[in-house]
C-alpha cells in the first residue's frame, strides 16, 4: 500500500462509500462509473480507495513492431502506418501528441529532432523542429519537479487522450481536435507530478501513404476536478512510470468487420494494445447507454468463459447509471444534459506475459459526470490503476477480469479553476470517442 501526501475530510469520504476493497471489476464502468455516490459522482473503477496493489514490475525492451496496434510499427520512437479513415486519422493525431509529450521527445534534443523529421509531413519539418524545441523548453521547469536539475531517468511525462473530434476530414487531409490530460513532474523530490488538461488541434496530410503531421497548436482545456475522494500521491509512487518502468498507449485506428479493434498480434505489444481498448471502450457513454453496442462490444472483448457473466453484470451496472443519472437511451436527461464518460490509458507495463494469457497493469485518467446546468454533476476525473487480464482465444487477445489497485493521483492542475458544468458538452457523443488501439 502506497503511502499518500494527503487525504480528503473523512466525513466525505464515508458518504462516498469508501474503505472496501474491489474484487475482480469488469472494465471501467462496472465498479465506479457504475457505483453512483450520493453527491452522483461517476468514478472510473473503483467504490472508495481499493487498497491491494498489483506486483510491480519493470517493461523489457521491445522490438518495434511489438509496440502497436494492428498495422501499426515504429519508427525512430513514432507510431506509423494508419488506416485512409478518420480513425486512422485519430489514432495518428493522438500519437503525434503523446509522443510529443513523452519524456524522451522532452528531454533528448537528438530523439526529438529524429521524431519530428518522422511525423512531419514535407516542407514543414523545419519549423516543426523550432517549435518542438521551443515547447521541450517550456516543459523542463515542470519535468524538475523541486529538484535542482532535471532527472531523464526519473521524469513523469505521460498524455492521455479523453476525446477526438474531426473537425475537417477527405481524402487529403484531417484536422481533429483532442481533449487531453496529461501528467508531468518527477518522480524524485516532493513537489508531486502535477495534471493538466489541454486542448490540442492537430492538422494532418495524407503522404507516402499514411498521414503525416502538418501543424500542431495547443491551448488550455477543459479542466475537470479530481474527484475528491482521491488524494495525491507522494512522488516516489510515481517511480513505477518512470520511462525505463512503463510505455506510452499506441493507438491505432483498425477495426474489424465488427466495428470493434481488429485482432491482436500474439505478443506482448498485441495484449497491451488489448487491454488498453477494452478500458477505453468500458468507459464509453455507449457503454451505459446503447445495449445493443454493448452486447457487440463484450462479445468482440471479452473471453468466452466471462462473457455471459459480465453480460448480465454490465446490464445491470448500465441501469444502475441511468437511472441514478436520470438519462435516457439517448444518454440525456429530461432537461437535454448530457452523460459524459471517457477513460484515457495514461501508461501500460506488463506484468506477466505467455503466449496463452497476459496481466498488464495500466495507469488510466477517467472522467464521469452529467455536462448540463446542475454543478453538482459536474464531470470530474479519477485516476486509477488496473491490471487487465486477458487469453488468447480465437486468434486475438480477450479479456478475462479487469482488478482494482491503489489509485496514482497527481496534484490538480495549478492555479486553474474547474470548467462549469455545461461546457463539457463539446467532449461527449459518440462521435468524439478516440480511436482505439
Amino acid at each position: 500500500m502506497t503511502s499518500r501526501s494527503r487525504r480528503r475530510n473523512d466525513s466525505s469520504r464515508k458518504a462516498a462509500g469508501a474503505g472496501k476493497p474491489s474484487a475482480k471489476l469488469w472494465g471501467v464502468a462496472l465498479a465506479g462509473a457504475a457505483m453512483v455516490t450520493a453527491a452522483g459522482v461517476i468514478v472510473s473503477l473503483a467504490t472508495g480507495n481499493p487498497r491491494a496493489s498489483a506486483p510491480t514490475a519493470s517493461a523489457p525492451a521491445h522490438s518495434a513492431p511489438q509496440k502497436g496496434g494492428v498495422g501499426i510499427r515504429e519508427l525512430d520512437g513514432v507510431p506509423v502506418g494508419y488506416p485512409h479513415t478518420q480513425a486512422g486519422a485519430k489514432a495518428a493525431a493522438a500519437n503525434y501528441t503523446t509522443v510529443s509529450g513523452s519524456s524522451d521527445f522532452l528531454t533528448d534534443k537528438a530523439a526529438r529532432h529524429r521524431a519530428v523529421s518522422v511525423m512531419a509531413a514535407k516542407g514543414t519539418a523545419g519549423t516543426a523542429v523550432k517549435e518542438a524545441d521551443h515547447a521541450a523548453g517550456e516543459a523542463l521547469s515542470a519535468l524538475r519537479g523541486d529538484n535542482s536539475k532535471v532527472s531523464d531517468r526519473k521524469v513523469i511525462a505521460r498524455t492521455g487522450v479523453l476525446s477526438a473530434h474531426v473537425l475537417g476530414f477527405d481524402t487529403h487531409g484531417a484536422m481533429v481536435r483532442l481533449w487531453t490530460t496529461t501528467v508531468r513532474g518527477s518522480a524524485t523530490g516532493h513537489a508531486t507530478p502535477k495534471t493538466g488538461f489541454r486542448s490540442v488541434t492537430v492538422t494532418l496530410t495524407w503522404e507516402s501513404n499514411d498521414w503525416k503531421l502538418k501543424s500542431s497548436s495547443s491551448t488550455t482545456g477543459l479542466v475537470a476536478p479530481i474527484d475528491e475522494r482521491q488524494a495525491s500521491n507522494v512522488t516516489s509512487d510515481f517511480s513505477d512510470y518512470v520511462p525505463a518502468a512503463a510505455e506510452d498507449p499506441v493507438l491505432s485506428g483498425s477495426v474489424g468487420q465488427d466495428g470493434f479493434p481488429a485482432p491482436y498480434t500474439r505478443n506482448e505489444g498485441g495484449a497491451r494494445a488489448a487491454a488498453v481498448s477494452a478500458t477505453m471502450l468500458y468507459g464509453d457513454p455507449r457503454f451505459f447507454t446503447d445495449e445493443d453496442w454493448r452486447h457487440r462490444m463484450l462479445t468482440s472483448t471479452a473471453a468466452k468463459s466471462v462473457v455471459d457473466s459480465v453480460t448480465s453484470d454490465s446490464d445491470s451496472t448500465a441501469r444502475l447509471v441511468m437511472e441514478n443519472r436520470g438519462v435516457g437511451a439517448d444518454g440525456r436527461t429530461l432537461d437535454g444534459s448530457e452523460l459524459i464518460t471517457r477513460t484515457a490509458a495514461l501508461a501500460t507495463r506488463p506484468i506477466s506475459y505467455s503466449g496463452q494469457a497476459a496481466s498488464i497493469e495500466l495507469w488510466t485518467a477517467s472522467v464521469g459526470g452529467v455536462a448540463g446546468k446542475d454543478e453538482a454533476q459536474r464531470p470530474q476525473v479519477a485516476f486509477l490503476r488496473m491490471t487487465v487480464d486477458l487469453v488468447w482465444e480465437d486468434g486475438s487477445w480477450k479479456t478475462t477480469a479487469v482488478t482494482p489497485s491503489e489509485a496514482l493521483v497527481p496534484s490538480p492542475p495549478a492555479m486553474q479553476e474547474a470548467d462549469p458544468a455545461d461546457s463539457f458538452a463539446d467532449v461527449g457523443g459518440a462521435s468524439n470517442a478516440p480511436a482505439t488501439a
